[in-house]
């Protein structure tokens, strides 16, 4: 134990390698990763590095860094690998746990709770879940955090200011460079706001950092906007169209009430409990070891909630950024209770601790039987991978009893680390055994099999990225927003989603006869008629012949 506790950097880069490198295959592509990999393809094969597109129609509601970076390890691995593919990302998540670390030793100047902190932020589960659902958040948060830690240092030390002003302006206009200003507006700015109100920014102006600061703004401006002026002159139509469809987003697409983010402490996880209570701003502010620095964290995400909740449009994911000063903020939390749980904690706060890390410990002894309940029908060729997993976390459930009784609480910390590395480790295979939906079928024999009949295939509407990706190459699109073409030649091949097949038929009707040929359905997981099953997931591919 005091290994770990000596040695913060490696127990990160281990707990970071087992949490986000292994298994990067198993899971299905999804929405937001299907357009990062298809922009970064259409870079490597047609050249499209600054006019990115997706599916050869213009792809300018997201800046290309992170399809730059995916396609940069597309050259080196190849396209095919969805592992390698999702390999950056990957080691985003960590850089952005080991940031973390960095910068809670900077407002705090302690190792152990700055290891905390980053444990806290790498296990966090929409962390986890982020760096596939959506590619792009992870650069973006990852790097204003590093933008923000040189930030930080630029307001608090006199010397190296104007390193600290380059280095932050550098990564702030890679954060906009990533998702454009969302980071700006969900995690910069509410630290602006809270390091305001708890430090007021005292002696900045004794220190004459006025123009390394102009300096940091301008360089972060040249960094972070060059590429949206570039593609805004070299074609303006589109560039103008899609701006004007994403601001039309934000107050139409997606509303939800004001209250809708008010549960965000969920999306942490297994720190569900422990960032609740570290809210708990009356209760916990004379118990922790640095109050400035708690005050920070605390309004920092409170903040960040605030402004989030004032965008109409909002998902779930969107919270992404606030669970970076909520992990710091629950490390206040989890410092308090590991230091003084056996000298100072009052029985009635005791009960939290044991709550939280007994329902832990629960989750790790039940996994056995209810894994086997749940998958039993399905754990053909995974009867491994289900044997291992069951081991693993039936000890360390047993072992966070163990250690609980003997109120080692630091200890109980890491067999909660362990046991989401665990999962990710040892369970997450076994993904494969969940009930496959038995219409299943993929598309990626589609492009073969037409080019073998000596058939064009083309797609009516828009069909979803992740059809696209598994097709392997672009789709000539038949119908857009402005238009409807009727390709030329006699017979072709027309992929269709079933909200389209109407007007589809009226539009070949009566010149053309068509038959369906095949149902292409990409929902892994959930059959027709269930509630996860997606009709944007299906394209019914018709071939199309002239009467």
């Amino acid at each position: 134990m005091t290994w770990l506790k000596n040695n913060p950097i490696a127990l990160i880069l281990l707990a970071g390698i087992s949490i986000f490198l292994f298994h990067l295959n198993v899971i299905p592509v999804t929405i937001m990763e299907a357009r990062n990999f298809i922009t970064a393809r259409e870079m490597i094969t047609d050249g499209n590095w600054l006019l990115t597109t997706m599916n050869d129609l213009p792809r300018y509601e997201k800046p290309p860094l992170p399809s730059w970076i995916t396609a940069l390890f597309g050259f080196i691995f190849g396209l095919e690998n969805v592992a390698t593919l999702r390999l950056p990302t990957m080691l985003m998540g960590i850089f952005l746990g080991y940031m973390g670390y960095l910068f809670s030793l900077k407002i705090i100047d302690s190792k152990l709770q700055a290891l905390i902190n980053a444990l806290i932020l790498l296990s966090s589960f929409y962390i986890i879940v982020i760096t596939v659902e959506a590619p792009w958040d992870i650069y973006t948060h990852g790097f204003m955090l590093t933008g923000i830690y040189f930030l930080y240092s630029f307001f608090n030390l006199a010397g190296d200011k104007w390193n600290n002003s380059l280095l932050a302006g550098l990564f702030i206009g890679l954060s906009f460079m990533s998702k454009g200003p969302v980071s700006l507006y969900a995690l910069l700015l509410p630290f602006l706001l809270a390091y305001g109100f708890v430090y007021k920014y005292k002696g900045f102006g004794v220190d004459r950092k006025f123009i390394p600061l102009a300096v940091m703004i301008l360089m972060a401006m040249i960094i972070g906007i060059w590429w949206f002026l570039y593609v805004r002159l070299a074609d303006p139509n589109a560039f103008l169209a899609i701006t004007k469809k994403e601001t039309a987003n934000w107050s139409s697409y997606n509303v939800r009430p004001f209250y809708y983010y008010w549960s965000f402490f969920v999306q942490s996880g297994v720190w569900t409990i422990p960032a609740l209570m570290s809210l708990m701003y009356p209760y916990l502010k004379n118990k922790v070891s640095d109050k400035k620095a708690y005050r920070l964290t605390f309004l920092w995400t409170i903040f960040s909630v605030i402004l989030l909740s004032i965008i109409p449009e909002k998902k779930a994911r969107y919270l992404v950024p606030v669970l970076i000063p909520l992990a710091l903020n629950t490390g206040f939390y989890l410092e308090y209770v590991i230091n003084h749980f056996r000298s100072t904690l009052t029985p009635k706060e005791k009960i939290p601790v044991y709550f939280h890390f007994s329902l832990i410990g629960l989750i790790g002894i039940a996994y056995p039987f209810i894994g086997f309940f749940i998958l039993k029908d399905g754990l053909n060729g995974l009867w491994g991978y289900y044997a291992l997993s069951s081991l693993a976390l039936f000890a360390i459930g047993v072992l966070l009893f163990v250690q609980l009784k003997k109120q080692q609480l630091f200890g109980c910390f890491l067999l909660t680390i362990a046991l989401v590395a665990a999962i990710k480790l040892l369970a997450m295979p076994l993904s494969g055994a969940m009930e496959k939906n038995a219409e299943y079928k993929s598309i990626s024999q589609l492009r073969q099999d037409m080019q073998e009949e000596g058939l064009k295939t083309y797609c009516f509407g828009e069909i979803a990225p992740e059809m696209i990706w598994d097709y392997g190459s672009a789709i000539p699109v038949l119908k857009g927003e402005e238009e409807i073409i009727i390709p030329d030649g006699e017979k072709f091949a027309v992929l269709v989603i079933p909200s389209d097949e109407n007007e589809f038929k009226r539009i070949f009707d009566p010149e053309y006869s068509y038959t369906i040929n095949t149902v292409y359905d990409l929902n892994y997981n959930a059959d027709p008629g269930t509630k996860g099953h997606k009709n944007r997931l299906i394209s019914n591919l018709y071939i199309v012949q002239k009467r």
